[in-house]
């Protein structure tokens, strides 16, 4: 007989009994309803959410059905579609017209520069160039956002190193062409509708560039040279193969550069004319004005129009571009 027969085994229970103290108990009946446990972590973030984010945009949105009484200047709290009204008048259409338009023309020219630098760190930057185009496109966001506001409204002042650049050029007839323009122009670039848009540029066009190029990440590269050597030239590659496939990326950049410039007022504060944007005539309204209601219907705008932009991207595949 062998030593192992001979020695007697022992089986661990298939259950332990339960740990003593609350602590314990606690583990234990963690432990047996694993859904109690997520609840728990869950509930913080969640009251978070509902109490401090939902429930202010739903305070707004109440404020929204409120008017402002036109002689004693109060706030009158019986529902009213008043304040909706208001916003159809010419000049607060004339707000959220001229506010959709810089957003939409900054989200195409962020496309139109973030695909070439994102195609070529997708297709070609290896090792040490890729960890180079990741530092340069983040490091512009780890400075501080008012610092390159006025850092550009240097550059593009009338006494700025582009005039500078422009003169020794011998091209500063150009410029002075462009911003005698009715709409686009100004004094000079930082007090211009053209000098807005291109700090809007600058600001979010990183956010453009890395979703684009998690896209054409995605895209296999026999396919590029499976459509080559069926003859395709490369404008058909790219209207064929290489745009559908980044499209995804290019919308889900497009919401962050879209819904970013439909918001801000600080830029058009600091670069740009007394043409109000949204986020100006929120300010401008709950502050100077003291009209909250139509600050809160200001507000309301931006909001319907990205849920409505949020749908269609979810449609086009935008969020697993993210």
């Amino acid at each position: 007989m062998s030593l192992d027969a001979a020695m007697p085994r022992t089986t661990a229970p298939a259950i332990l009994p339960g740990s003593g103290g609350l602590r314990g108990t606690l583990s234990d009946l963690f432990w047996r309803r694993p859904q109690l446990l997520l609840l728990l972590m869950l509930l913080p973030p969640v009251l978070w959410l509902g109490i401090v984010y939902i429930g202010s945009l739903f305070a707004l949105l109440l404020q929204s059905f409120f008017s402002i009484d036109e002689f004693s200047g109060l706030i009158n709290r019986e529902f009213t579609l008043k304040t909706y009204g208001d916003l159809f008048q010419a000049a607060n259409l004339d707000i959220i017209l001229r506010t959709v338009t810089m957003a939409a023309l900054v989200t195409v020219a962020s496309a139109i520069i973030a695909f070439p630098i994102a195609y070529y760190a997708a297709r070609y930057a290896r090792g040490r160039w890729k960890a180079l185009f990741y530092l340069g496109v983040m490091l512009p966001l780890w400075s501080s956002y008012l610092v390159k506001i006025y850092a550009w409204k240097l550059i593009l002042a009338k006494e700025g190193i582009l005039t500078w650049l422009l003169a020794k050029l011998h091209l500063l007839w150009l410029l002075d062409g462009w911003l005698s323009l009715p709409i686009v122009g100004g004094n000079s670039l930082s007090v211009s509708f053209t000098g807005t848009f291109i700090v809007f540029v600058y600001v979010w066009l990183p956010f453009m560039i890395l979703p684009v190029q998690a896209a054409l990440e995605r895209v296999p590269g026999n396919l590029v040279e499976a459509s080559s050597d069926l003859g395709a030239s490369p404008g058909q590659t790219f209207r064929n193969v290489l745009f559908p496939l980044a499209l995804p990326g290019i919308v889900a950049g497009s919401i962050f550069t879209f819904s970013l410039t439909l918001g801000d007022y600080i830029i058009p504060q600091i670069i740009g004319t007394s043409r109000l944007f949204i986020g100006q005539a929120v300010y401008s309204q709950q502050g100077t004005a003291g009209n909250i209601p139509l600050a809160a219907a200001f507000t309301v705008v931006p909001i319907v129009i990205m849920g409505f932009y949020l749908w269609g991207a979810k449609r086009m595949g935008a969020f697993d571009a993210l």
